[in-house]
């Protein structure tokens, strides 16, 4: 079984990107918001993989850019009733938009918000919420208003202003992350939070 990918992206199509590593070029298939953040045709990534077989013959590779992402599609895939790799795929894109508020709703039984924020349908949400309830992941502990405590609206946002300043998605996300890790009792928000992912993108 391939468990991760080192090489150069070669190509990329709506759902894929061809990862080319030892010389042997795999296609790997990605959600829409990891295949955006794993950047432009000749660069240089690092992916783990998940590997589906089909019924029919043949197999499928699927790609991740952090531990966390190809876990949840794991369980997504394992434990949600009727959910193969592409669907367990689609449920993990409408996830990401905000991974600490996806984890509060399944473990607070509020299907309203996987709905509002996520874009699930309510029989979705109903059937995430009983097959996950008691296997996510508990919630990490934020010493100020960080990421994590954002609304799923607000996390959207506050990505979407940094990738407008010129930013990739991927290094946005991972500059955001750190900025809410930091023990910032003082933080007064959105706005705080920005200027502190701005000067971990834009050190000096």
């Amino acid at each position: 079984m391939i468990a991760s990918l080192r090489g150069a992206v070669t190509l990329k199509t709506e759902e894929s990107a061809v990862i080319e590593a030892g010389g042997v070029g795999y296609e790997v298939f990605f959600c829409e918001a990891s295949l955006r953040a794993l950047g432009p045709e000749g660069t240089q990534v690092f992916v783990l993989t998940a590997e589906s077989v089909s019924m029919y013959g043949g197999s499928a590779l699927y790609g991740f850019l952090s531990r966390e992402e190809k876990e949840l599609f794991e369980l997504l895939r394992g434990a949600v009733p009727g959910t193969g790799a592409k669907k367990a795929l689609d449920h993990l894109n409408k996830a990401l938009r905000s991974l600490p508020d996806f984890r509060r709703a399944v473990a607070k039984n509020d299907p309203a918000l996987l709905t509002s924020i996520f874009g699930f349908t309510a029989k979705t949400a109903d059937k995430l919420i009983a097959a996950l309830k008691g296997k996510m992941p508990d919630l990490p502990a934020s010493g100020g208003r960080g990421a994590a405590a954002l609304s799923g609206g607000e996390y959207v946002r506050t990505l979407a202003a940094l990738t407008s300043l010129g930013f990739r998605a991927g290094e946005a996300k991972a500059a955001l992350e750190a900025a809410s890790a930091e023990e910032r009792p003082d933080a007064a928000g959105v706005e705080d939070l920005i200027r502190r992912a701005l000067k971990r993108l834009s050190p000096g």
